[in-house]
């Protein structure tokens, strides 16, 4: 009997090992068990399509989509065509496009275990032939084919680690490959091409407040700045050169607390507002490739809203009518009348749709799966503001629980952004939807000053000195929660990846009487740390934004706010998540903060991706860590509270 009992739990315990993929570093974890997968399981199956493109020749769809482990490369024929993939490789392919005039290959890039050291690859159409075009070392982002398909540009850290310089290469020769500019600084990208392969439009980035747009003289190297600021510091979006090569195009902050859609005439450098009407961003644009028409989209409280305007005739065309959601990547076909994008709304993962501006038709090209789940029992966020402690108005989107399943109040869980310049927005909440439609948790999902989307005022509300405010205003959002009558206050939470981790530790340890767990995903635990340890061609950008370490007087300021100097002030249980390769906030910032709360005697959970970066990107890794919050919560979040 004493054998049998024994040989059961040895078997139990191995089975429990065996579920754990070996790239992973486990500790404090409970096993996860079968009725644990089986109930979490159609959660887990959710799908996604992004849009990268058309084929130049014919009315097909590049797109990135996952039918293993991680996204590839997928080709659609047409609208509810079947996907044909087209790359088979064991690292995510992070977007690719057609050569423009024949479509005869694909240029990709992927990095490795999540690095994000880019590689540029090119793929023969004709065979699937696959050849990398970059070093195999350097960072390589940002390709851009020029008109007429034979050039391609792209800017690399080759030369020194730090500077994001910009090339030249031909993909069918990758012999050609030539340095066009050296640079100083990581924020330098290439945006677009003339019409005649001469220049290059260049973006060169110091910060979400600062940047500035260059011409490249491609055979030169010289390069001339575009509209300069003149004293004011302004920021740059997407540039693109007009059909004739006279203009461009851009989105600009400038005289505006909103990027507003400009045109600048080459020769005057005279700029004219197309969107004055408009009080919010202009996110993303295209123009078709005849110069007749425009398409841009704009971000409004959150939710994207797709605009058409005609440039022959110099009018706004009728909106499309799209679901409530969150549009990406818009681009026309060569036809000039086929115009392809993203969509992601709460009730529906992000897939590929078109809009033909002729006939004014909507079509579905992708309808990516959602598990066997009905979409349509997922919540519709609702948007709430309220002001914080100083009086700012702040907003976030709250997703709640069906009151005919779960009476009662129910518990919180404060999702916090990452950036710290991005927006929470309502897009599908894929494995996010189990807590919402099976736990009965419900989800506050804030943007707090420093994000996106509000202003560029807004944006500089956390900098520097001033990084805490925006750790207060969670602190708003906690106060808030009393006097709604369907939320427990007291059984909240938070969780949040990268700056949001930062966040999530700092409001343990701020609101540490009212917050019940957290779960920290690539977290800032130190910023001096931090800034010492992050890749050399990310330092200077980030400086901007937390505030600049080599000044004494922020050194101190930055130590005294991190949370592995406050650690002994979070009492409640921590759970850590981090990727070993991550290039962003090293693995030493997960390290250091688990070592600390364990040091006090603390409770803390540690997951750790040998194969990953910023965040887990390959479904296992991120099914083992969902599985992992579920069992986190339920232990310390859904218990009734203490009186």
């Amino acid at each position: 009997m004493i054998k049998s009992a024994l040989t059961l739990m040895l078997a139990a315990t191995t089975a429990a090992l065996a579920q754990v993929p070996d790239n992973l570093v486990v500790e404090g974890v409970p096993a996860h068990t079968p009725e644990l997968r089986a109930e979490v399981g159609r959660y887990l199956e959710f799908r996604a399509a992004t849009f990268n493109g058309w084929h130049p020749v014919r009315r097909e769809a590049l797109i990135s989509t996952r039918f293993a482990d991680t996204p590839q490369l997928h080709l659609v024929k047409g609208p509810g065509g079947a996907r044909r993939q087209l790359t088979f490789l064991s690292e995510p392919v992070a977007g690719g496009s057609f050569q423009p005039k024949t479509g005869d290959c694909i240029v990709f890039s992927q990095d490795s275990g999540g690095g994000e050291f880019y590689q540029l690859y090119r793929m023969d159409v004709a065979d699937g032939r696959i050849t990398r075009l970059t070093d195999g070392k350097s960072r390589n982002t940002g390709a851009v084919w020029s008109k007429s398909g034979r050039w391609l540009a792209y800017s690399s850290t080759r030369r020194n680690g730090k500077d994001s310089d910009l090339y030249v290469i031909d993909p069918h020769d990758p012999k050609t490959d030539r340095l066009a500019l050296e640079v100083q600084g990581g924020g330098w990208s290439v945006l677009d091409w003339s019409p005649d392969d001469s220049t290059l439009l260049v973006g060169e980035y110091l910060s979400i407040n600062e940047s500035h747009l260059w011409t490249v003289n491609v055979a030169t190297g010289g390069k001339t700045p575009l509209a300069p600021s003149r004293g004011e510091t302004v920021a740059w979006g997407e540039a693109k050169f007009s059909a004739d090569g006279k203009s461009i195009f851009a989105t600009t902050d400038h005289g505006s607390e909103f990027q507003r859609l400009v045109q600048i005439d080459l020769a005057t450098q005279r700029e004219t507002v197309l969107t004055q009407d408009i009080p919010w961003d202009v996110e993303s644009f295209d123009l078709s490739h005849d110069g007749n028409f425009l398409a841009f989209v704009t971000n409004e409280d959150g939710v994207s809203r797709l605009h058409l305007r005609s440039l022959l005739r110099h009018i706004a065309l009728p909106d499309p009518t799209l679901p409530l959601g969150v549009i990406s990547g818009v681009k026309f076909h060569e036809n000039s009348q086929d115009l392809g994008f993203s969509l992601s709304s709460a009730q529906s993962p992000s897939d590929i749709y078109s809009y033909n501006l002729k006939t004014k038709e909507l079509e579905r090209w992708t309808e990516s799966e959602t598990g066997g789940l009905d979409p349509r029992s997922f919540a519709e966020p609702e948007l709430v503001k309220i002001k914080s402690f100083d009086g700012l108005p702040i907003s976030a989107f709250l997703y709640r629980p069906d009151p005919r399943k779960f009476p009662g109040k129910r518990p919180v869980l404060i999702n916090i952004h990452g950036g710290p310049e991005s927006q929470s927005r309502p897009i599908f909440q894929a494995r996010n939807n189990y807590y919402v439609n099976e736990l009965g948790i419900a989800m506050l999902v804030p943007n707090v000053r420093g994000s996106a989307g509000y202003g560029k005022t807004f944006l500089t509300l956390d900098n520097g000195f001033k990084r805490e405010d925006s750790v207060k205003d969670i602190g708003a959002f906690i106060e808030w929660l009393p006097g709604q009558p369907a939320l427990d206050a007291g059984r909240v939470s938070a969780i949040g990846g990268s700056y949001g981790g930062y966040m999530v530790l700092a409001s343990m340890i701020h609101f540490n009487d009212r917050l019940r767990c957290g779960v920290d995903i690539v977290g800032i635990s130190n910023f001096l740390t931090f800034l010492h340890n992050t890749q050399d061609y990310r330092r200077d950008l980030r400086r901007v934004e937390y505030g600049d370490e080599r000044e004494p007087a922020m050194a101190k300021h930055l130590e005294a706010i991190s949370p592995t100097t406050r650690s002994t002030e979070i009492k409640k249980p921590l759970f850590v998540v981090q990727g070993k390769n991550d290039p962003r906030v090293p693995v030493t910032e997960a390290e250091q903060m688990v070592k600390a709360i364990r040091d006090q005697g603390g409770k803390v959970w540690y997951l750790m991706a040998k194969d990953e970066g910023h965040g887990f990107g390959k479904k296992k890794n991120a099914d083992f860590q969902f599985l992992s919050q579920v069992l986190f919560f339920r232990e310390n979040l859904l218990q009734d509270p203490v009186n």
